[in-house]
């Protein structure tokens, strides 16, 4: 469940800096999880969901954030899909900065 999983559900534009063929799931965990709940839509949240554990998914958004989030998705991600609205998180931490 590597390359072929990643690319038939997520693909390379979720998954656009890196290249997919030299991807791994546990390895590349934290970049494959943020870049899926940045980017991708509810069907490809729900795979990630398929994969990782949700503990996983909170654990890597929570202790290894990356500041790719527009502040809409930010907020959607933290309090709707991992349900963390009490936990405190800096957004300065998640959203990135627009120009």
């Amino acid at each position: 469940m590597n390359q072929e999983f990643l690319r038939n559900n997520f693909g390379q534009g979720i998954l656009w800096s890196k290249d997919i063929r030299n991807m791994d799931v546990k390895e590349d965990k934290v970049y494959i999880i943020h870049q899926v709940l940045s980017y991708g839509n509810l069907k490809q949240i729900r795979k990630l969901f398929e994969v990782y554990m949700p503990k996983e998914i909170i654990d890597v958004f929570v202790n290894y954030p990356q500041r790719i989030y527009s502040p809409a998705v930010f907020n959607f991600v933290k309090n709707f899909i991992l349900n963390l609205k009490e936990k405190d998180l800096l957004p300065n931490k998640y959203v990135k900065t627009s120009f």
